[in-house]
């Protein structure tokens, strides 16, 4: 089989990555390890990026916003021209999946690192895709992929597929324009929401429709195709914990998976590769029903963020794959050379609130790094790939992944014990980050058991998000670590050397308050804020804290890099421990335990009074307005949508009332905190 659409495969010693972040650092450390020269690109808004101080050579595009700079196709074009670049590798995302963009780099003669222009157009409608894919004999789930566009005729096929249904965007993937509709009266105001959010990112609103399957798993294929007719599949992953259809953790090989069920699977994602001439790394993405049977879902036309959990379990550099495919060069491997060694699992670090139904978060990262000798992992066996370092801002204008933690290992109980003790290594500050919420997920009891679906944390929600209630032994410990920060900020030898008249034989007694951040300023002292006394008697006798009626003999021992050794009462804890502003946080294998710590004097116990204001939850843009000013709302009632990092967001009325007026029209940027809208609560 040849390459259509593409001019003639031939060798380059300059590559440009048309993307930013995680991705561009990673093609281009694979692309020095090859000895070529590397060029990045950036928008105003990364001009002092990770990507860019890494790269030889790097070329401004344009503004912040991604349609005037990292999609600008002329913009990029000219760049590789400037700089001499043979090929362009697009990351993922972007350009990726633009076969407009792969003819113009075929028109400059320019190397399109991944499949032709034709491919891409084949998977980039789905509607189209699923027909072909039919076609050759991969199953399909039901459900409408016709051209029509007609609000009846879309209700219509939902009522004739049977709820619940999937509303997709025809034109994109990645969880854009994509929602779940579970009966006919959610219908229109779902399909109206899906076809906005598919014209802002991919500039088409034409929608399909599937049957939404209860409880099946997303399992994918990596498929990879040469010029000269081979293709082979390395293998699958389980990308089934998910939130607003966007990964969170995957993991390969799937869990359970059979000999026979891999086989089929994969040769089914070849036929699908082969059917539409594809050249390069593609995955091919399956759902995976309770009976074992499968469906094709969609193919991605490009490198998947997940891949290193594939190059992990195989020991194969997928970047340098696509390099050398780009060069005409033939496969490294054929399908009997390939073969799995071990479990893999990849875990996104989003820049997002979890505990605010995940809204993204914006800020500068005070640090960012991993203590692997603090937490005594080996460094073989844990990679972070990451677009960031200390000191670099987190923009509202991009999506919000700052990195992936991948671990390896002998078996998957390995594996995922690596991947808890690695995500208490990760040191994150200054930016509100999932970090915590990936070790819940990671340490809970039904994906320990590995029973997943693509509904995992909906169907987990109650415990995933539970209120911790803290023990006395977390409360002693964080007074300590507390303690112990404040001393090393100080410069001091001993982690009880104050500036505040506290010496280390007077009879000076501590009293610290301690509360989880979210009551921090809450009148009522009573949700778990408690006071710890610290007296010493002799030296190098422990110290004795007291939390209400009970009484601790406490020691700490600082240990490499972050962790320390926390001893209460003869029980000694490893933790990794840090402050972040006033709040202690200690994390282990098993969890992250996050306490706002200070003086019982300087605790403000200032009531807050309810405003009459509605603020802006991060940085966006005001999408549509809901509601006419002076409009009657109940609570919960939507009144507005706002979209940050390509999703939507919709506001809604804090309490029943009515709206004054709104500060924004459709199309306003807003920074986080804005006020958005005045509203009058009922008496």
């Amino acid at each position: 089989m040849t390459r259509t659409n593409q001019h003639t495969p031939q060798r380059f010693d300059t590559l440009l990555v048309a993307n930013r972040g995680e991705i561009a650092c990673r093609v281009m450390r694979t692309a020095r390890r090859m000895g070529l020269r590397t060029v990045a690109v950036y928008s105003d808004a990364d001009a002092n990026a990770r990507h860019v101080r890494e790269a030889d050579e790097a070329v401004r595009l344009g503004p912040a916003a991604a349609r005037e700079s990292y999609l600008n196709v002329e913009a990029v074009v000219e760049a590789a021209r400037r700089t001499g670049a043979g090929a362009i590798h697009p990351g993922y995302g972007f350009l990726s999946e633009n076969g407009l963009f792969v003819e113009a780099l075929d028109a400059a003669g320019i190397t399109f690192v991944g499949p032709p222009a034709s491919a891409i157009a084949a998977m980039g409608d789905k509607s189209a895709a699923k027909a072909r894919m039919h076609d050759a004999g991969v199953p399909l789930v039901p459900g409408y992929h016709g051209e029509s566009q007609d609000d009846a005729l879309l209700r219509d096929e939902a009522e004739r597929i049977g709820y619940p249904v999937l509303l997709k965007a025809s034109a994109g993937g990645g969880g854009k324009g994509m929602r779940v509709v579970e009966s006919a009266d959610g219908f229109q105001a779902a399909l109206d929401g899906c076809r906005r959010e598919s014209k802002a990112a991919f500039g088409d609103d034409r929608m399909l429709i599937e049957k939404y399957l209860v409880q099946p798993r997303h399992v994918e294929v990596q498929v990879f195709c040469d010029t000269h007719g081979n293709g082979v599949y390395l293998f699958e992953r389980d990308c089934s914990v998910q939130r607003r259809h966007q990964k969170v953790l995957e993991e390969a090989p799937a869990p359970g998976m059979t000999e026979e069920l891999r086989r089929e699977m994969g040769e089914a994602a070849v036929r699908a590769a082969r059917e539409i001439g594809y050249v390069g790394a593609g995955t091919v993405e399956f759902l995976l029903d309770v009976d074992g049977s499968f469906y094709f879902m969609e193919m991605n036309t490009r490198l998947q963020v997940e891949h290193p959990v594939t190059e992990m379990i195989t020991g194969q550099d997928l970047v340098e794959w696509q390099l050398r495919v780009a060069m005409g060069e033939r496969l490294p491997l054929a399908q009997d050379e390939l073969t799995i060694t071990g479990h893999s699992f990849e875990a996104r670090l989003y820049a997002e609130d979890p505990e605010q139904d995940f809204l993204p978060a914006t800020g500068t990262l005070t640090r960012f790094g991993m203590d692997l000798a603090g937490a005594g992992l080996d460094p073989d066996r844990v990679r972070l790939d990451s677009g960031v370092e200390t000191g670099d801002a987190v923009s509202m204008h991009y999506d919000p992944m700052l990195a992936k933690l991948i671990v390896h290992a002998d078996d998957r109980t390995q594996a995922l014990a690596t991947l808890n003790r690695a995500l208490a290594a990760l040191d994150v500050r200054g930016v509100v980050t999932n970090r915590a919420f990936l070790q819940r997920l990671a340490t809970h009891p039904a994906f320990r058991d590995a029973n997943l679906d693509t509904r995992f944390i909906e169907r987990n929600e109650a415990t995933l998000f539970a209120e911790r209630r803290h023990a006395p032994e977390e409360y002693a410990s964080a007074a300590l670590i507390g303690l112990h920060q404040l001393a090393r900020e100080c410069e001091s030898d001993s982690p009880w050397d104050r500036h505040d008249g506290f010496r280390l034989n007077a009879p000076h007694t501590i009293r610290i308050a301690l509360c989880d951040p979210a009551h921090a300023q809450d009148e009522d002292d009573s949700e778990a804020v408690v006071v710890v006394e610290g007296r010493r008697e002799t030296e190098g006798s422990p110290w004795q804290l007291t939390l209400g009626g009970e009484t601790f003999a406490a020691t700490l021992e600082p240990l490499e890099g972050d962790a320390v050794a926390v001893t209460l009462n003869g029980h000694r804890r490893r933790l990794q421990a840090r402050r972040d502003g006033n709040v202690v946080v200690m994390v282990d294998p098993q969890r992250e335990t996050r306490l706002f710590w200070r003086r019982i004097d300087a605790i403000d116990h200032g009531h807050h009074e309810a405003e009459s204001t509605l603020t802006a939850p991060m940085h966006g843009t005001v999408v549509a307005l809901l509601v006419e000013a002076g409009a009657r709302v109940e609570k919960g009632m939507p009144l507005m949508v706002m979209e940050a990092m390509k999703m939507e967001h919709t506001m809604t009325a804090p309490a029943d009332g009515h709206v004054e007026s709104f500060h924004f029209a459709a199309g306003d940027t807003v920074g986080q905190g804005d006020v958005l809208l005045e509203f009058a609560a009922d008496e």
